[in-house]
């Protein structure tokens, strides 16, 4: 079987561009497959050139337009049969276009836990489109778009021709609180270079080499141990209860007590939990292991074939709300250490 076909989630909450980018998209990704809930719902203003019977169109440039029918899972699936038929242009990339109140994670438990889907769809990222103008409101109204925020690995910054310089700063600098790693990227009506949406994950799709470094981006996020335990962000503060920091530990880990620590955090405080990434020295393995989850979905762990540099500590990077960062640096500290006291 071929190499799994990267799917990309764009999100972003109502109104903030989505569908201007995704026009845009269509006209400079040629082969890919757009998912979307709704045809009518949206204003695709490229030319549909052949209407197929059910919910699917085929678009200029070999793309193909899909309707979202109930779970994503059986769309991805009749996607790929037609393809692999003839039936529709064989696509090299997907783009899942959600609603703008949606929560991402629902849409990412369904790529990684469908084993049928996992084998032939990759996600490569996800990009949270951010209005200029209005973007401030919606992250104080509405935890949706703080959610859309700290999931995303490249935010799309729109509407900045409209909005003053001082709220576009404003924002800016907000957003680089809330999702450390992401990199902002600022588009007007909806025109961007198709490489910021492309190649986010883990993975160089060129040369098939992890590129920790520019994932993790762990030099961002401030250290949990920085006295912070029982203290609040100051009251001014938009994001006092969204927290992004990161955690290393300097011994390897024991597996089973990482793995507890984890299982707790995403059973019993996935809510609080909006994302974590990892680079990990486990006891008795030489070769480090990448870790991955959003809320109560964790990723399939990778094995790395050698450590990116010489630095061997287990380094972590969250982005919580309403969980303190020295709580989150002690549970993974204590339950690493005792579960290894406890073995023979």
């Amino acid at each position: 079987m071929d190499a799994p076909l990267p799917v990309t989630l764009l999100t972003g909450f109502l109104g903030s561009g989505k569908t201007t980018v995704l026009n845009h998209l269509v006209r400079t990704l040629p082969r890919t497959a757009i998912l979307m809930n709704e045809f009518g719902e949206v204003a695709l203003d490229h030319q549909l050139l052949q209407k197929m019977e059910g919910p699917m169109a085929l678009l200029a440039g070999g793309c193909v337009c899909c309707t979202i029918s109930g779970s994503l899972s059986p769309t991805l699936k009749n996607l790929w049969m037609a393809r692999d038929k003839g039936d529709i242009p064989a696509f090299e990339r997907v783009v899942i276009e959600t609603t703008g109140i949606a929560d991402p994670a629902p849409v990412l438990d369904n790529l990684l836990n469908d084993r049928w889907v996992r084998a032939r769809f990759r996600l490569d990222g996800v990009v949270t489109t951010v209005d200029a103008l209005f973007g401030m409101g919606q992250l104080d109204q509405h935890f949706e778009a703080v959610k859309q925020v700290a999931v995303a690995d490249k935010l799309l910054l729109t509407k900045t021709d409209l909005a003053t310089p001082a709220a576009v700063a404003t924002l800016t600098a907000r957003l680089a609180e809330l999702n450390p790693a992401a990199d902002i990227v600022t588009v007007v009506n909806g025109a961007l270079d198709p490489a910021h949406v492309q190649h986010l994950g883990l993975w160089n799709a060129e040369t098939k080499t992890a590129e920790v470094a520019r994932w993790l981006k762990a030099a961002r996020y401030r250290p949990a141990r920085a006295g912070t335990l029982g203290k609040t962000a100051a009251p001014e503060s938009h994001d006092a209860r969204i927290r992004a920091f990161s955690v290393v530990l300097d011994t390897p880990l024991d597996r089973y007590g990482l793995s507890a620590a984890l299982s707790m955090l995403t059973s019993f405080r996935a809510e609080n939990l909006l994302r974590f990434k990892a680079i990990v020295n486990l006891q008795n393995e030489t070769q480090p292991v990448v870790l991955h989850g959003v809320q109560h979905v964790l990723y399939p762990e990778v094995k790395l074939p050698a450590w990116p540099d010489d630095d061997h500590r287990s380094r972590f990077v969250f982005i919580v709300r309403d969980l303190d960062p020295e709580f989150v640096d002690k549970l993974l500290a204590d339950f690493s250490g005792a579960a290894a006291k406890t073995l023979p």
